[in-house]
């Protein structure tokens, strides 16, 4: 609407005379924006779950299927970002906004089309009320029966069949948070019907559950932290390089970050046919490598990532000092190859195939059978807030070194000190880390009562195969 309703349109260099308010484009613009992000925020978590959803854990093959669903949703949202950055980039800068913004616009209205015309093949889990009310529930009993002592044995905590069981599976008794077992603690016989007072145990556990993805969502936030310095500083670095190649095309700044999808895509296909099946053949585990091992492999990334981003930047400043004596100019595009910030985006990339992956795993799996959904939103969260936190350690950084001396953050990049604050950024990842593995070895597995083994699926699918 911006770029083809004329009243709504931004004026340009080439129109002499542009008497229309660039604040109308300016609110309409940023309209979109907001529901670009509203719309995000909706589907994104939802639909990641419900295609989780689709496979059955208690089936041997499915639940291998559902391993490897997160990482070939990554591996075709990587397709779909590097479409964007070069395609859709080339469209923009040649042919217009408008037509860009029209391509996308189809493009999302064909998928919300395939996506509707799959409803006759979904499998669907009924929604049995909110699952806040047993969390709740569990809280306010908890805090009434708080004088209670803990019962000698977990097994006089109460407990329903699981085929009354309206909200999943069943979950053991854990050791951990045991304040909130009182709960479950049988007084008399009358208190059965009594929810205010009485929860099973797999109300409690999923309680649980929800307190114990906290530690792992704030180290999360971190993560998004040194995430949204890809998308900011690392294309404003690019923008003042040297980006031409071959007989003289220019790479678009938005573009230079395409070797990060393009890193992914590998990545999430060695991970998932080469390194995945030989950690199955070597430690015999379905799952080759566990959930927080992945998240905290990726977790040591963004430290190398931003330290050599750190040590590029200190050789682009230095060459930028070196021109500036020599032709007195600022603010210049410098005759360093863009190549040189290439391999942060490589080191970045491979963090996400690790840590993202792993933490959209994560948090859909650990979190209560009837929250799943918000459980992805939880992770989204945590990096959106991650965003905003990046701007907050800018923003103080930026008042801290200006009052002693130089911001680290100058109109002129090339008069800025970006390299310290990526050291900054070295050392909150570093300390990330070890707040990370230090609540890892805490964290406690899901565990699920009656859950059928592998051996016992092998067992289901040979008798299926011999009839």
């Amino acid at each position: 609407m911006s770029q083809f309703i004329p009243i709504l349109k931004p004026c340009n260099q080439v129109e002499n005379h542009c008497n229309r308010d660039p604040k109308v484009h300016e609110i309409v613009f940023f309209i979109g924006l907001y529901f670009l992000a509203l719309g995000t925020g909706g589907y994104l978590p939802s639909l990641q779950s419900f295609g989780a959803d689709q496979f059955d854990e208690n089936h041997l093959k499915e639940r291998m299927q559902r391993m490897s669903f997160f990482n070939w949703w990554v591996f075709v949202v990587c397709t779909g970002i590097l479409l964007g950055m070069t395609l859709i980039v080339y469209v923009q800068d040649h042919l217009g906004w408008g037509l860009a913004t029209t391509i996308l616009t189809v493009m999302m209205g064909v998928s919300v089309l395939v996506f509707y015309f799959g409803k006759p093949f979904y499998r669907y889990r009924k929604p049995q009320g909110s699952p806040l009310i047993p969390i709740f529930q569990v809280l306010i009993a908890a805090l009434i029966k708080r004088k209670l002592p803990h019962p000698s044995s977990p097994d006089m905590l109460y407990e329903m069949s699981e085929s009354h069981n309206l909200h999943g599976r069943l979950l053991c008794h854990t050791n951990s948070l045991r304040c909130l077992d009182k709960a479950a603690i049988v007084e008399d016989n009358a208190q059965r019907i009594n929810t205010k007072r009485l929860a099973t145990v797999t109300m409690v556990e999923e309680t649980k559950l929800v307190f114990n993805l906290f530690p792992i969502w704030l180290t999360s936030v971190i993560f998004g932290v040194c995430l949204a310095q890809s998308p900011t500083f690392f294309i404003k670095q690019s923008s003042m390089m040297n980006r031409k190649i071959g007989n003289g095309y220019e790479i678009p700044p938005p573009s230079v970050g395409t070797v990060g999808p393009i890193t992914m895509l590998l990545a999430v296909a060695l991970y998932e046919k080469i390194l995945i099946p030989a950690l199955r053949n070597v430690k015999g585990d379905e799952r080759g490598l566990k959930i927080l091992q992945r998240i905290g492999i990726g977790m040591i990334f963004p430290i190398l990532g931003m330290a050599i981003a750190a040590l590029v930047e200190r050789k682009r400043l230095g060459l930028a000092k070196e021109e500036v004596e020599q032709e007195n100019q600022t603010g210049q595009i410098l005759p360093m190859s863009v190549f040189w910030i290439l391999p942060q985006y490589i080191i970045f990339a491979i963090a996400d195939t690790f840590a993202l992956v792993g933490l959209q795993e994560f948090f859909y799996e650990q979190a209560p059978e009837s929250m799943r959904s918000l459980g992805v939103a939880f992770l989204y969260s945590a990096l959106g807030v991650g965003n905003f936190v990046s701007g907050f350690i800018i923003s103080i950084t930026a008042n801290i070194t200006e009052k002693l001396g130089t911001s680290w953050f100058g109109k002129d990049l090339n008069n800025s000190r970006l390299d310290k604050f990526y050291w900054l950024m070295t050392i909150i990842s570093a300390l990330n880390l070890g707040m990370y593995v230090f609540f890892a070895k805490r964290q406690m597995y899901k565990n699920v009562k009656n859950k059928m083994s592998v051996a016992n699926d092998l067992e289901v699918d040979r008798a299926h195969a011999m009839t």
